[in-house]
């Protein structure tokens, strides 16, 4: 277990709007300044399961209140739980490391339906039964108590964010404002100025789109490296389509759900042509978040599986190039695939400690808001 002063050990669990499986990073932290990151995993859902998630998403839409869970949701909750349970002890016999090693472990779960506009988020995900099974503490539920004092629950992220940015060394140390960008299935960035203002919201379409597109054209879970992108042309009226929806030009920033944006319709392009407008589209985005900046910007660190896609990450260099340099968080010491995981695990410290999760400026809360639910594990050292 993690020793001196107020760290925790602490193991962070992340199933993100990509659907692609289970995230796993561990750290050492006291949910504030010190950050010390530990051995991370990543567990695949196999293709059964992906599709049953996915059709889920249509069932949810049904849900008008959080603790509903109508057709198929309930029994899938619980396979979702006990996929994370053996996620994390498959991660612990790895590692050798036993349940009194570890203080808490966050749980995100997954989101099913996000509707900030109602107040309403749901992600499958029993704390309680994780808690229990693992024998470990569990905080979950991070995102309600946010949305209940006029938050819209999203992005969660961007306080580790600033964590990590406060201990970057080298030539990017002083580089400040910084962004950093999460292409996960929806993109979202966090600002942080040059008088440590924290900023944050999403700016549009991630891999979702792209990963449906080819799912359906390809038969391919996402575009690896954006190599089918790469076969293709930007098609500007479909580009067009997508960019001049109003939420890039409100003047409020709203946490999307994974509908708000939908993939082309049969017909409107090549396989392609599709993921390489798709790929343009949401670079596009990501550069358009710049208009609801304080600050020119001097450093971009992309974080997410979207890092990897070549078309993506040279787009949005072009859109960039006079405001700042882009790098992946590789390039920077940080760990791009896990460092949502990490957060949930350094989130949950914080949750423990009664510290703020989010800000007015990052989800529109009225005020520095804590959350997140604490499961006892049954018999636990913490018990």
């Amino acid at each position: 277990m993690a020793t001196g002063g107020d760290l925790k050990r602490a193991i962070g669990l992340m199933s993100g709007t990509s659907m692609d499986g289970i995230d796993l990073a561990m750290l050492d932290t006291d949910g504030d300044a010190v950050v010390d990151r530990g051995a991370s995993s990543f567990t695949a859902f196999d293709a059964d399961f992906r599709k049953r998630l996915t059709a889920a998403l249509e069932t949810a839409k049904a849900i008008t209140e959080r603790e509903e869970r109508p057709g198929e949701l309930a029994e899938i909750e619980i396979e979702l739980t006990d996929r994370h349970a053996e996620a994390v002890e498959a991660f612990m016999a790895r590692e050798s490391l036993n349940r009194d090693d570890i203080d808490v472990i966050g749980f995100h779960g997954q989101t099913m339906l996000h509707r900030p506009r109602q107040a309403l988020t749901v992600q499958l995900g029993l704390g309680a039964r994780l808690a229990e099974r693992l024998g470990i503490d569990v905080v979950y539920d991070l995102r309600a108590r946010d949305m209940t004092m006029g938050g819209q629950g999203a992005p969660l992220v961007p306080a580790y964010h600033r964590a990590l940015a406060a201990g970057l060394s080298g030539e990017w140390a002083e580089l400040r404002p910084v962004v950093f960008v999460n292409i996960g299935g929806i993109s979202n960035i966090t600002y942080i100025g040059s008088d440590d203002v924290l900023l944050a919201f999403d700016s549009g379409p991630g891999n979702a789109l792209i990963d449906q597109w080819v799912t359906r054209h390809a038969g391919v879970p996402y575009d690896s490296g954006g190599a089918i992108a790469s076969e293709g042309r930007v098609l500007s009226s479909l580009a067009n389509q997508y960019l001049s929806s109003p939420f890039f030009t409100a003047k409020q920033r709203i946490s999307l759900d994974r509908n708000d944006f939908l993939p082309p319709e049969d017909g409107q392009a090549e396989l392609e042509d599709g993921a390489r407008t798709l790929a343009f589209v949401t670079a596009a985005a990501i550069a358009k978040a710049q208009a609801h900046l304080p600050e020119k910007l001097k450093l971009w660190i992309l974080t997410g599986g979207g890092r990897h896609n070549r078309m993506i990450v040279e787009d949005l260099t072009v859109a960039t190039r006079h405001s700042g340099q882009v790098i992946v968080a590789e390039q920077a010491g940080l760990n791009g695939d896990s460092m949502e995981a990490e957060a949930w695990a350094w989130l949950a410290v914080r949750s423990l400690r009664g510290l703020p999760l989010t800000y007015p400026g990052t989800t529109g809360v009225s005020e520095p808001a804590t959350g997140g639910v604490l499961a006892r594990g049954y018999g636990c050292k913490n018990a």
